[in-house]
């Protein structure tokens, strides 16, 4: 596992291995009362979930079918990626999001 240490506004960019392309950039938006909020930018063709939503997904498919859409919330980006936001602690489960992440 890979340790960093962020503050906030600041980001860490996942990508290819080239260096260039980045497929998953994720920025630091807050810090404060026991979570943080974070900030994800994706290629449309990269899907997200939130690990207890992703677990719930994964148990629940039958090995054969293949994956449904994103689980995310997203809004356009001035560079064409999808920019998506995720908030920690309270009221962000799925239920009180109404059902979207």
């Amino acid at each position: 596992m890979l340790v960093l240490s962020r503050k906030s506004h600041e980001s860490v960019v996942f990508g290819a291995g080239d260096g260039v392309g980045g497929e998953l950039k994720v920025t630091v938006l807050e810090i404060g009362h026991g979570s943080v909020r974070l900030g994800f930018e994706a290629n449309k063709n990269v899907v997200i979930h939130r690990e207890e939503v992703w677990e719930r997904i994964r148990k629940s498919r039958p090995r054969d079918r293949p994956t449904g859409g994103p689980d995310r919330s997203t809004s356009s980006s001035a560079n064409g990626k999808a920019a998506v936001l995720f908030g920690a602690g309270q009221g962000s489960s799925p239920e009180s999001a109404g059902g979207r992440v």
